[in-house]
């Protein structure tokens, strides 16, 4: 299959190693040249402007927000370039009222077009172990779905309106940075009793709380230096907000997410931003007057 990528940053460089390991004509395009570069020398195509990786039979883009997607696919005339039958495959971080614009959008324009965020870090994408959640017409979607699986450990499918996917990335990307502020309090609450952090996440992460997660951001927690960013702070606060929006559109209120929101702007604000979101929890260990690093 012909595929296209747009955006290969920290997710997008392991996600075309994947898609051409399994086969596929793969064409690149990126903002900076560097990483196209480097997949042009491991025989991908070079697409010289985003509307060159539509003439595809799917497009999968890996971008920040829903502005640098506006741009790129929208503003750029891609999407009115697309080749008859392409599948647009949005694996971003999107706002649920974004998300339902861009489906009609597609429709308008006779693009499919499939909602498919990840779960998971850069090595995730790396080894092909994400977790992809997926909504979107069943045609689409079946075109989709054998590119998914090449960089997934398994794929959700969440139903035919896509801006279901984008609500459970939502809620879960909710879930872990209220897992990380938690991290962060329960280890400044044992070091102010002299109980090392590590001490503590060594406990919680092989008892009560043995999960994945837990285990990677407690080791990050642990260390205290949140660099390399696999997940930029300034990216946590967007999600965050994303979620806030979501629920005040249904009224549904998230109070713990008020606070989340205000972690994430104290951590910035302190020089942060560019830091891994697991920086959140140094905002404890720093009211306490214990600062990590």
């Amino acid at each position: 299959m012909h595929v296209g990528l747009i955006g290969l940053g920290n997710m997008g460089a392991g996600l075309a190693r994947n898609l051409m390991k399994g086969g596929h004509e793969l064409t690149v395009w990126n903002r900076s040249p560097g990483p196209v570069e480097a997949l042009v020398a491991e025989g991908a195509t070079r697409a010289e402007k985003p509307a060159d990786a539509f003439q595809t039979d799917v497009t999968l883009s890996m971008l920040s927000q829903d502005e640098a997607i506006e741009e790129v696919v929208v503003a750029s005339g891609a999407l009115d370039a697309a080749k008859a039958g392409c599948v647009h495959v949005n694996l971003s971080t999107v706002s649920v009222a974004f998300a339902d614009r861009m489906a009609a959008l597609h429709g308008e324009k006779g693009v499919g077009y499939v909602a498919a965020p990840v779960l998971g870090r850069p090595d995730a994408a790396a080894a092909g172990k994400l977790n992809v959640l997926a909504a979107g017409a069943a045609d689409s979607l079946a075109k989709a779905r054998p590119l998914l699986e090449l960089f997934a450990a398994k794929v959700w499918e969440f139903g035919e309106k896509p801006s279901r996917a984008n609500v459970v990335k939502l809620a879960v990307n909710f879930s872990l940075a209220s897992m990380i502020e938690t991290l962060g309090e329960a280890g400044s609450l044992a070091e102010a009793y002299g109980i090392g952090r590590a001490d503590l996440y060594e406990l919680m992460t092989n008892t009560l709380f043995s999960a994945p997660a837990y285990k990677t951001y407690g080791a990050l927690i642990e260390d205290g230096t949140f660099e390399p960013a696999g997940f930029k702070m300034t990216l946590g606060l967007k999600d965050v907000r994303l979620a806030l929006a979501a629920g005040e559109a249904q009224r549904t209120p998230l109070p713990i997410a008020s606070v989340l929101r205000d972690g994430f702007i104290e951590a910035i604000a302190a020089g942060d931003g560019e830091k891994d979101w697991s920086g959140l929890a140094g905002g404890a260990f720093r009211r306490a007057g214990r600062p990590l690093g």
